[in-house]
């Protein structure tokens, strides 16, 4: 994923849905500072929420939705991912290509290893305890030995990987190739590429969920402006539903069964899996513009996007192209929505 430093488009509009479907804004969560945003983890066990914003990683308890710390010495950091059961968080360092190994306690950065160029998106693997850094110039997967702080292999994707996700019982990681419009099927114990499969009608693969109980994948395509579901044991397309302009990320609540695509233009759209090859679009839900980062906690079925407010766009100069608007310095924030009490599971 692109680090976000500005709007998807340039609308300084701000709209709260409260139109029909399930969920509704509950609240802001003013985080403040300067410097664009990408990746939102949830450990929900723990009740925190880690946000990626500037140069560090802005730590929220969602029990009282303050942020609480943050974790520094991440130079272009895109975000974090949470071994809870080691106590630990590996953070993706793009500017320096590397991977820090965290204590979730006290914040600190116990190590760093080399990834290969460009780490991106990250994942950990529950099974295996181990992290993967997805390397966008490397077209690579860098894999950590999460507990041991070492690396433990290098993947080749062939492609630009974006998100990824475990299924730890099928032995399984699948991370979208967004040039490709391919997903990557990689087997955890011998960390290589077994096959790829096509997403189409989808294109340009961004985000990506996972339901482990139906074994499918939800996969927000930014150049097809839709949500495909896919069978993630033989990679067929079941279902695809529209959704808005830039997508980055996606989610999957396996309790009420809806998939959630998150977009730049400042939509999320909401869809349910009614069964296990059909999609039903259930809400269009209106959020900001450049909200198109986000993460849900399983627990409270609540989401959290990022986004901040922008000041108006220079004007451009000597026939330059029009320049997007900058981030007003402060205004970064977290916004969360919830079910209705009459949709609560």
């Amino acid at each position: 994923m692109k680090k976000i430093l500005l709007p998807v488009l340039f609308s300084l509009a701000i709209a709260v849905c409260r139109g029909d479907g399930p969920y509704h804004f509950i609240k802001e969560i003013p985080v403040g500072g300067e410097g664009g945003w990408d990746y939102l983890s949830i450990d929900s066990a723990a009740h925190r929420l880690y946000v990626s914003h500037g140069t560090g990683v802005a730590v929220i308890d969602l029990a009282t939705d303050q942020v609480v710390g943050t974790i520094t010495n991440t130079p272009g950091v895109h975000g974090v991912a949470v071994a809870h059961d080691l106590g630990l968080g590996v953070t993706s360092n793009g500017r320096e290509n590397k991977a820090g190994i965290v204590d979730l306690k006290t914040l600190q950065t116990l190590s760093k290893v080399d990834t290969a160029q460009g780490p991106d998106g990250m994942l950990y693997e529950p099974a295996q305890k181990e992290a993967y850094l997805f390397c966008g110039r490397a077209q690579a997967a860098t894999v950590v030995d999460v507990k041991g702080q070492k690396v433990v292999a290098t993947i080749p994707l062939g492609g630009r990987p974006e998100f990824a996700q475990a299924d730890p019982a099928a032995g399984r990681v699948y991370d979208n190739l967004e040039n490709r419009s391919a997903v990557a099927v990689i087997d955890i114990k011998t960390h290589t590429v077994v096959t790829n499969w096509p997403i189409a009608p989808g294109e340009e693969g961004s985000g990506m969920a996972i339901d482990l109980k139906h074994h499918r994948l939800f996969i927000g395509c930014g150049g097809s402006k839709s949500m495909v579901m896919m069978d993630s044991e033989n990679g067929a397309v079941l279902a695809s539903v529209p959704i808005g302009e830039g997508v980055d990320a996606n989610a999957f609540d396996p309790e009420t069964q809806l998939a959630f695509a998150s977009c730049g233009d400042g939509t999320t759209t909401i869809a349910k899996e009614e069964s296990p090859d059909k999609l039903t679009v259930v809400q269009t839900l209106t959020t900001e513009r450049g909200a198109r980062t986000m993460a849900l906690d399983p627990t409270t079925h609540r989401i959290y996007l990022a986004t901040a407010k922008f000041g108006p766009a220079p004007e451009p100069a000597n026939g330059e192209r029009r320049r997007r608007p900058p981030m007003i310095p402060g205004t970064f924030k977290i916004l969360v929505y919830g079910l209705d009490k009459s949709s609560s599971p």
